[in-house]
Order: structure tokens, then sequence, then C-alpha cells
């Protein structure tokens, strides 16, 4: 399974983009600004979207992505997502004011698009990858994901708070790879945890419910541009300094990385 990282950023500025994962040539995870860097041929080789949540920044290239490819495609670009998601694209997005309604056009039968509902906890296997639904804890419905590939599960943990249940569950799990978020730095704690979202601090306690058997590499996304080196720095030393005898393999996700797991 080949994990191509378009976008790993909490913001837009020179060089960075939002979140969005190419899985293979055919499957996005998420589709933040990122997916705007493929060409057309890339873009209409993608047939699954899994959307972590409806937050713009996760979503915003899927209705320009559609629009660029709609004419080049025979069949329509299925885009999984908790119901709540879908919901929310349907009444925000898809609601033929800020963009024409691509699950009815050309024609309700023969859409651009089409919706899929996922629930947490959920295993489906897509395009011949095995994919779990994690539990994520966010301001709206949100979810993570995990991806089989040869050398384990490929893990992305979504926008979301301290969140036990998502420990837990990558505890049972042969994790190759894990992507995780930290959008605030420690002196931005206060807002960290009013927008449920990590700070190193909190990704600290998070780590320290990893089995002691657990042992992949962390990458950190989902930083805000003018606080990335201050998070990083601040992630390793929560992590030197955490009781835990574990020294956890951090490292820094960036755009353009691929892996093959």
């Amino acid at each position: 399974m080949k994990v191509r990282v378009l976008g790993c950023s909490g913001a837009i500025s020179q060089g960075c983009r939002t979140t969005s994962f190419l899985i293979d040539g055919h499957i996005l995870i998420d589709a933040g600004t990122g997916v705007g860097d493929l060409t057309l041929e890339e873009m209409h080789r993608v047939n699954h979207v899994f959307l972590t949540h409806s937050h713009l920044d996760h979503v915003a290239a899927l209705p320009l992505m559609l629009d660029a490819v709609s004419s080049m495609r025979e069949t329509s670009v299925k885009v999984h997502a908790l119901a709540d998601t879908i919901a929310a694209l349907q009444a925000h997005i898809f609601n033929n004011v800020i963009w024409p309604d691509f699950s009815r056009i050309p024609h309700p039968s023969a859409p651009f698009l089409e919706y899929s509902a996922l629930e947490v906890g959920q295993l489906l296997n897509v395009a011949s990858i095995d994919i779990e639904v994690l539990p994520a804890m966010h301001t709206v419905p949100s979810a993570g994901y995990a991806l089989r590939g040869r050398t384990g599960w490929w893990v992305f943990s979504g926008d979301t708070a301290p969140n036990p249940a998502f420990w837990q569950r990558i505890n049972d799990l042969p994790v190759a790879m894990l992507v995780i978020e930290t959008a605030f730095s420690n002196r931005e704690k206060a807002l960290a945890k009013r927008s449920l979202h990590l700070s190193p601090k909190t990704l600290a306690d998070g780590l320290a419910l990893l089995s002691p058997q657990q042992s992949f590499p962390i990458y950190i996304s989902h930083t805000k541009p003018t606080e990335t080196a201050l998070i990083f720095d601040e992630i390793c030393r929560s992590d030197r300094a955490s009781p835990s005898a574990v020294a956890h393999d951090i490292r820094w996700l960036d755009v353009g990385n691929e892996f093959d797991l």
C-alpha cells in the first residue's frame, strides 16, 4: 500500500497544504487543499474519498476536484463519511448555492457523486484495502481511519481531542505507522482544549496509553505554520520527560512524503 502525503498542515501558506492523503492512487483520505497539486489524470483515478469530518480544511478541494474531472468519468466518485458529515456536505456545500448538488447531476440515477454512510467501528474493504473507522473527538462528528498494508496498519487520527478509545483500539492493531494531529503548542493549550485538538502535553498523555509492546514511527500533522517548530520541539521534550520508560519514534510529516507499507 502506497501512501502519498498531499497535505498535512493546519493552515495554508507557501509550501503548506491542508489535510489529504492519496492511497494507491485511487483513494483519498480527506480532501484538503493538497488535492489541488494532483494532475487531472491523477484526480481522474480517484474513485473513493474517505472524510474524517466536515471542516473546510478537510473538504475544501472535494467540490473543485469533482468539477475538474466530471467530464472525464463514466462512474460516480464515492464519498464515504459519517452520516452527520454527509448531511453537512449536503446542507452547506453541495446545496446549489455554494456549489451544485453533484449527487443529482448530470442525472439522479447516474450522478458525479455518490454518498456512503459510515459508522465508527465499521470495517470495510475498498479497492482491495481493509479500512477501519476509528473513534475521534472533535467539535463536529468525526472519525479517524486505519488502513491495512503489507507491513501493518497505517493509522490516521483525524482531528481529535484526548481520546482513550482511540489509543485502546490501536493497541489491538499491528500498527506500521501513526499519523496524529497536534494543532496547538502548549502555550495555547486552553485553545486546544476548547477547540478539541491536541497539544504536545495532551499528545504525551495519549502516547502514555500505548502498550510498551507497540513500536512504530509516529508522524505529527496539522500544526499551524507559525508554530510548527515550537510544537515539534515541545512534543519531543514532553516525550522525553514522560514517566513512561518507552521513548517513542516521533517524526515530522511533510507534504510530498511517500510511504510504502
